[in-house]
């Protein structure tokens, strides 16, 4: 179990961290696109919108690290059961959070900051439901029947 949490708090540092570093390329290809607007017909302005969202490192390591998240996340289901770390993936939005106020400086009130916290109870909830849940040993495999 620790193992998994582990695994868990790894990737959902890819994942804060690759939404932070997303957001700071979108805002780069936003002001391009701005920027662009007064001199260039709006058609084409937009298909260089398009080719910016290719060719902006930021969007493009924000990918990878979203990327990297999504395959822990296919490790994670592999090994336990879905209703089990699907819920917990919620626990991102705790790592995102903290990454844009601490990361982005973005004003982060304190509304947000109680429904952080009831991500934290819920999350905490179904960590004790799994905890808590009957252990039973696998049903014993048995040898076919001989044909003859």
């Amino acid at each position: 179990m620790t193992k998994i949490l582990i695994i868990l708090f790894i990737a959902f540092s890819f994942e804060a961290i690759g939404v932070i570093t997303l957001k700071t390329g979108i805002n780069q290809i936003a002001a391009r696109f701005d920027a662009r607007a007064a001199t260039t017909p709006r058609w084409k302005n937009t298909l260089k919108l398009v080719g910016d969202w290719f060719t902006t490192r930021s969007v493009l390591l924000g990918l990878l690290l979203e990327t990297i998240f999504f395959m822990l996340l296919q490790y994670l289901l592999a090994q336990q059961d879905v209703s089990f770390i699907w819920p917990l993936t919620s626990l991102s939005f705790v790592m995102t959070t903290l990454a844009a106020q601490f990361i982005l400086k973005e004003n982060v009130d304190a509304l947000r900051w109680g429904g952080v916290a009831l991500i934290m109870l819920g999350a905490a909830l179904i960590s004790f439901g799994e905890h808590a849940k009957e252990k039973t040993a696998p049903a014993p495999v048995t040898a076919p029947a001989a044909v003859k």
